[in-house]
């Protein structure tokens, strides 16, 4: 059976955005709509985006103040223009019901076609593990999975597509556990970093982050909140290093975000210094928000700094 869909940091995320009659705000992951219907419930007027065509199931019923446009959250600024929202959120990584369903081939605890697109164009993980060289494999699970292993299961995977392709998740998984050895009694199993990782390369899925909080602050304006829920270090850290300098709490620019012009002025307001977690009864009530970390901040007066450049 599916699992129920839940919103991860629901409260929180209302609380930072805080909709309002009058306010419209962005939700730039719909999925199953769980933080469209809270915005909705506040008064607030939404627009959402996904790039998932399937997420269009969930949109019925919802009336006249929302509006789902399905393409990237990158695209808001150009599809909507500069300073027209008063909230934009964003809640990363895949979905459960992504998750869920064996034929988006995202996990591997469900055999399914090794697919792992959020849209439905482009290449496929399967395209990716059976057409890709030895070392951009290693690359793709040691950067985008954090894999240390990552030179031993990319060798593992291009010794057996010799014989036979790739085409189902659980195949792909089994090869992973035996080039790492089997479980051993491990809580974590072997492929999970591995198939993170493809899923992050096949959607792109840091470069369309970065590109959509610079459209979040272009959208935003003065006053307007952002707040983004990641699940794991890689998209955490993007975030963190983001917020951190259009606040003015870094010297300079980061590889994830360009350096101030000179003179420009903080673009954001930081909501809270630190990230904040799901509460016990949370994780407790949904496992899968174990890793969930909140980051929200105001938008100021100051012009958008890729605006400024």
């Amino acid at each position: 059976m599916t699992a129920p869909h839940l919103s991860v940091l629901l409260d929180e995320v209302v609380a930072a955005i805080a909709p309002a009659p009058g306010r419209h705000v962005i939700d730039g992951t719909f999925g199953a709509g769980g933080y469209t219907r809270a915005f909705l419930a506040a008064g607030a007027r939404v627009t959402a985006f996904d790039r998932d065509p399937t997420a269009a199931r969930f949109a019925a019923g919802l009336g006249p103040d929302f509006t789902l446009v399905c393409a990237p959250f990158s695209t808001m600024a150009e599809t909507l223009g500069d300073s027209s929202a008063d909230g934009v959120a964003l809640d990363l990584g895949v979905s459960s019901m992504q998750l869920d369903e064996a034929e988006r081939g995202f996990s591997f605890l469900r055999d399914g076609p090794l697919d792992m697109r959020m849209g439905a164009e482009g290449p496929t993980a399967a395209d990716l593990v059976n057409g890709g060289e030895a070392a951009e494999l290693a690359r793709i699970f040691w950067i985008y999975g954090e894999e240390r292993q990552s030179r031993r299961i990319a060798a593992a995977i291009v010794r057996r597509r010799e014989t036979a392709p790739f085409l189902r998740t659980t195949d792909l998984a089994e090869v992973i556990e035996r080039a790492l050895g089997g479980r051993r009694g491990a809580r974590v199993h072997p492929a999970t970093r591995a198939f993170q990782a493809l899923r992050i390369a096949v959607n792109d899925e840091l470069a369309e982050l970065e590109a959509g909080l610079a459209a979040a602050e272009r959208v935003l304006r003065p006053g307007g909140r952002l707040a983004v829920v990641t699940f794991h270090s890689l998209e955490d850290r993007i975030v963190k290093a983001f917020l951190a300098e259009r606040s003015g709490r870094t010297p300079g620019g980061s590889r994830h975000a360009p350096e101030a012009p000179r003179g420009a002025d903080p673009s954001f307001t930081l909501l809270s210094a630190r990230s904040v977690a799901p509460a016990e009864a949370e994780t407790a009530a949904n496992p899968r928000s174990r890793s969930a970390r909140l980051r929200a901040a105001e938008r100021t007066l100051a012009p958008a700094w890729r605006a400024a450049a």
